[in-house]
Order: structure tokens, then sequence, then C-alpha cells
């Protein structure tokens, strides 16, 4: 059987199925022959198509072969690279029988044919890379028994609490005595902005990037958690600007305001701060992507429909590229004393401004100026396992560096100057990448971390999304998610329910909060983080161990 297109090698040799990251497996006898699972592949793998058998038969008490030809229905896979499956299964999921799935092949070719016509493969998604992270491979040691009693995580009050702000030693404090009591001086030039909020946040993923219905059901949970749950959950808007409606509303200081180098929606946002009745929970500047360290953001055109173009002040359906740096900024210190500081005056010195950079050699560099800057209000470092809405596939499989040494490195380096408790740390990048968040959170607050924040994670508890490490789905840049995530298509974004991606985020946050307290309580910790404990931590490998100053245990 003739596939319906295929790519030639040459005139006599086409694409063997063996050669496809993922192959259909189609099960003629339980087919009712609906057509739902070709309807809604979102790549067109699969099509109807029929199938001539010859079959020979011989009958009667003289039987006489005779060839009988007949015409069956049948579901087969595109031999087509460019219509490849990308493994999302959503076609096991429309079957009412069961007939049809997606299986992985680990021999597969894709990439010998994907980089073509000089232009490499792209894709959304993260890492693929399935083996166990440094992250995922740390435990906790350090059980306070008779020594330090430990605490009972359900009867005991936690402060799961941390800052996101500059603060400052006893010794700066603006404050003075008068008369035994203590009180603010109001002639200190400047008191650095801090928030308070729960550790874990969640990551920057723009209006955009982001279908309407999830960004709306993580708004949504965001508020909840701290209207109703008193939970200080903060949520990053991405690069892209915000609704309108909500940068003139009292929910806006739940939210981080991303500035990236394309300066996308920020028109809308300038021209809001007057009218703004709350400030920002932060405002952070980036710089770079864990993904792809050293590249730029991109928007594809077919996902800046009419919405998208009005919150960011574009035509319609353009590529919208950032570039990989701020354009006017050629230094770190020239972007910490530009951007940093008119930052924070735009908004009178009464929001923290912070950089976000990526997980590379250089953050120790970009560190040490931070710390000598008092309007830097903290660094965030995405690792390499981070995700991304459209990169080079190069970028995100071969860049980076692994979040959990280099956090710790920017932490001693702070210990070594004595501003450890001074200026927070951020870590990204692959956080609950096996599921374990309140793990891995926990982990690297003990290796450093003031909080930590998530994007992937959400985007699979919240709203189930599909992608994995084996390069399933990951069509995050081409506008047709198949769960309605990242896409601006209606028909694809009208299968997520806003409302309950809303209330999904709410119980990842609680269920997070209590898994933190369970691990915190053993230690003893329950008024603030322990930041930086690393002697609560230890592994199965000597060289790790060493690496991070963490106990050996085997």
């Amino acid at each position: 059987m003739e596939p319906a297109s295929g790519i030639r090698l040459d005139h006599n040799h086409q694409l063997s199925l063996k050669e496809f990251p993922y192959i259909i497996r189609w099960r003629d006898d339980r087919c009712k022959r609906c057509g739902k699972c070709t309807a809604v592949c979102p790549v067109k793998a699969i099509e109807p198509t029929v199938r001539v058998q010859r079959i020979v038969k011989s009958e009667g008490p003289v039987p006489t072969p005779t060839a009988v030809r007949s015409i069956t229905h049948v579901v087969e896979q595109v031999k087509d690279m460019e219509r490849c499956c990308t493994g999302c299964g959503s076609c096991t999921l429309v079957c009412p029988n069961e007939a049809i799935e997606p299986e992985f092949n680990p021999q597969h070719k894709f990439l010998h044919y994907k980089n073509k016509g000089g232009e490499g493969y792209k894709r959304g998604g993260r890492r693929n890379d399935p083996s166990i992270s440094t992250l995922d491979r740390l435990k906790f040691a350090r059980i306070s028994m008779l020594t330090d009693p430990a605490l009972d995580a359900g009867r005991h009050e936690f402060r799961v609490r941390s800052y996101i702000g500059r603060i400052l030693p006893p010794e700066e404090l603006p404050l003075k005595s008068v008369n035994g009591k203590l009180i603010v001086d109001k002639e200190s030039i400047f008191i650095p902005p801090v928030r308070e909020i729960f550790p874990i946040m969640i990551g920057s993923m723009s209006v955009g990037a982001l279908s309407p219905p999830m960004w709306e059901g993580l708004a949504m949970g965001v508020a909840y958690l701290n209207e109703v749950e008193g939970m200080p959950v903060v949520m990053c808007s991405g690069e892209g600007g915000m609704p309108p409606r909500l940068l003139r509303s009292k929910y806006l200081k739940y939210f981080i305001i991303q500035i990236a180098s394309g300066y996308f929606g920020w028109d809308e946002i300038i021209h809001a701060i007057p009218h703004m009745v709350e400030d920002p929970a932060a405002i952070e500047i980036k710089y770079g992507q864990g993904a792809k360290p050293g590249d730029g953001g991109l928007l594809m055109a077919q996902k800046v429909l009419k919405l998208i173009a009005k919150i960011r002040g574009v035509p319609q359906f353009v590529d919208l590229a950032s570039p990989p740096t701020h354009q006017t900024k050629y230094s770190i210190e020239e972007a910490v004393a530009k951007m940093i500081q008119s930052m924070s005056m735009a908004w009178g010195f009464r929001v923290p401004v912070y950089p976000k950079i990526s997980g590379t050699r250089t953050a120790r560099a970009v560190l040490n100026n931070l710390a000598r800057n008092p309007y830097a209000a903290a660094l965030s470092i995405d690792g390499e396992d981070g995700g991304t809405g459209a990169a080079y596939n190069v970028s995100m499989d071969k860049m980076g560096h692994p979040i959990v040494s280099n956090l710790r490195e920017c932490y001693l380096d702070l210990v070594k100057q004595g501003k450890q408790n001074e200026l927070p740390l951020i870590a990204a990048g692959g956080i609950g990448k096996k599921g374990n968040l309140a793990a891995n959170a926990a982990a690297l607050i003990m290796l450093g971390a003031s909080a930590v924040a998530i994007g992937k994670y959400i985007m699979q508890a919240a709203a189930d999304c599909f992608g994995d490490e084996y390069n399933r789905c990951n069509l995050c840049n081409t506008g047709k998610c198949p769960r309605g995530i990242t896409t601006q298509d209606p028909k694809l974004y009208r299968r997520l329910d806003s409302d309950k991606v809303a209330e999904r985020v709410v119980e990842v946050f609680k269920a997070a909060d209590v898994e933190l307290k369970k691990i915190f309580a053993p230690m003893g910790r329950s008024t603030e983080l322990p930041i930086g404990m690393s002697d609560g931590l230890s592994i199965d490998d000597q060289a790790i161990a060493e690496r991070l100053g963490i106990s050996y245990a085997c």
C-alpha cells in the first residue's frame, strides 16, 4: 500500500515506519470506523483509507481455486516526517474501543530527517532527557529526634513563607531608638521594598504562549489561594503584557510583571501605572531562559490572533521575536544601573525589581554585580530543564546548566560575601519533573533558594499536558496543542475549562504546603525556611556530594 505522502531519499526509497519516533498501533478487530481518531489528531499523522486484499478461495465439492478481491476501510499512519506522530495520545483518548495507540520507538531516526532546508528543528516543551536528574536523587537525611525534638506536622503551626526583595542587615535597617522605642527613620534615603510570598511561585508563561482559558485558570487559582486560603502565591505574567482589566484591578498585587527584550505589551502597562489601584508583587526583567540560554523569545504568527495582538500592541498574524539581549544594554553593570533602577523609579521604589537569567557559568558574575547594587531585589536563575513555548531543539537538549549546581555555586558566593540572607535567589528549571514538587522545592531551598518557580509542572498537574522527555507532543510552538493549553485556536482551547484549571491549581498548592511541612517538621523548622541548610541533604554519589557540599550516603 503506497502512503498518502512521503519524503523520498531517492526515486526508489520511501521512509519506513521504523524510522518514526512513534508508531501507531491500530487494531482492525476493535475499530468501529467512527473517524474520531483521525479527526482529533493535531498533526494529521493518521488518515482513513482503503485497503484492497486479494484472497484465494476454494469452495464446493470440487474446489477450484478462485481469486477474490475485497476492499476494507482502515486507518493508516502517514509516512511523511512532516506529519509524523508526536505520541500525544489524543487518538487513544477519543477511541471508544481502545483500538489505537501510539508506541514510542527508541530506534527512531527522527532528527536525521527533521533538520533540512537550512533550518534546524524547532519545538516546544522541555529537554528530552528521560534520565533521573540530580534534583530527584537528593534525599533528606537530617531527622531531629532526641537532639532537637521533631515537630508534629499535623498539629504544630508552621510558617511556610519566603520573601522577594532586598533584606537589609540589622545595622542598615532604617530604625532608630527614641525613648526606648524603635521607630522608622523617615530620613532614610532608600528602604528596599519586600514582599512576603509562598516559596513556590508560578513561573513566567505569557498571555499568548498560553491559551486564554489556561492563563485565566492560573490567574483565578492564584487569586483564590490568596483571598480565601491565605496563601501568598504569586504568578509571573511572562513577556507579552497583561489584560488591561487586570492591570487596573486589586488582584494585580498577586502578579509579577515581566519585561523582556521584545517589550511587548509595555505601552499598555506604562499607561496603566497612574490607574493601578495596587502595585504588582514585583517586576522581573528577563535576560535569559534556561531552556534556550543566549536566545530570545518567539511567539509564532499562528498564535498572534486579535486578542493577543491587542494586548501586545502589534499587528495580527506576524512572528513576534524577542532579541537575545536588551538592545540598549551592553554590559551587566549597564543593565543593572539602567533597567533595575528605571523600573524601580517607575513605581516610586515601592516594588521589588529583579533580573531573570539562564543557568550558565556566567551566573556568578551577574550575581556579584547584583550584590553590590542596592536596588536589585533578587536573582532568578532558570536551569537547563526548564520548558519553553518555542526553541531550537539543539538549544533545549544541548545547552544550559543544571539548576542544582548553579544555584549552589551562587549561594556559596553569597555566603563568602556575608550576604546570603540579604539577596534572595529564585530557582527554576525542572522542578517537579517527575512529579515530586514539594521534595524538589525543599531540596533547592536547602541548597540556597529562597523560592522556586514552576511552569511545566503546573501545566501537567492543572491541565493534563501530554509532554514528556520522549519528545512526546511538544507542539507548544505550533498552536496545535491537543489539550488546548498552548493554542489560540478556539476549536482547541474550548477543550479546556478554566474553572477546573483553577481548582487544580488550588489543590496543587495546598498539597505542596502540607508536604513541605512534612519535610520541615522532622528537621525542627517551623517559623522560617531552612534556606541553605545543606546538612539536611544527602546523595548516593560521592562526586555530586562533594560538588554540592552535602553528605554522601549509600
